[in-house]
């Protein structure tokens, strides 16, 4: 800062929520945005072929229900992860429900909005759409992979 400001704190408990792993690149970003959040675990795996998100893990704050749950995914291609991780934290219970992500398809984007029309979405960028993988086009590839430098 070049000099003081004046700022009112947000009230509302926040609880930001990465899908594991490639999320995990956005964190500590977001952390330093929202330095007060607790953080909310996700885990979801991607099936290659049938391009449905499975769960495998989920690590919230005991409070949970009283946060704003903020889900983090750097891409958001066909809705599907964004999808499940949505119903998981609402079977949970949690009420307040946003969702960021850097690059969007339009189709997960509309999948994910007729579904879920009550939870805002904010992305940094719309591609073309996917390919016939459900990647998206052009895209960045694989963010976890990007992420933890895993590409074979």
């Amino acid at each position: 800062p070049v000099s003081i400001a004046n700022c009112k704190k947000v009230k509302t408990k926040v609880m930001i929520c990465p899908i594991l792993r490639a999320a995990l690149g956005m964190l500590d970003a977001v952390f330093k945005i929202i330095p007060d959040a607790s953080v909310g675990f996700l885990g979801f795996q991607r099936d290659e072929k049938s391009l449905e998100a499975k769960f495998f893990y989920a690590k919230l704050p005991n409070d949970y229900k009283n946060r704003t749950a903020i889900i983090i995914d750097p891409m958001f291609a066909t809705g599907g992860t964004a999808i499940e991780a949505v119903k998981f934290l609402k079977q949970k219970g949690v009420k307040n429900i946003k969702f960021i992500s850097i690059i969007a398809a339009p189709e997960g984007l509309k999948k994910f909005s007729e579904k879920f029309p009550d939870v805002n979405v904010y992305v940094s960028a719309i591609d073309e759409g996917l390919n016939e993988k459900g990647y998206i086009v052009p895209g960045l590839g694989d963010a976890g992979d990007r992420v933890f430098n895993t590409l074979n």
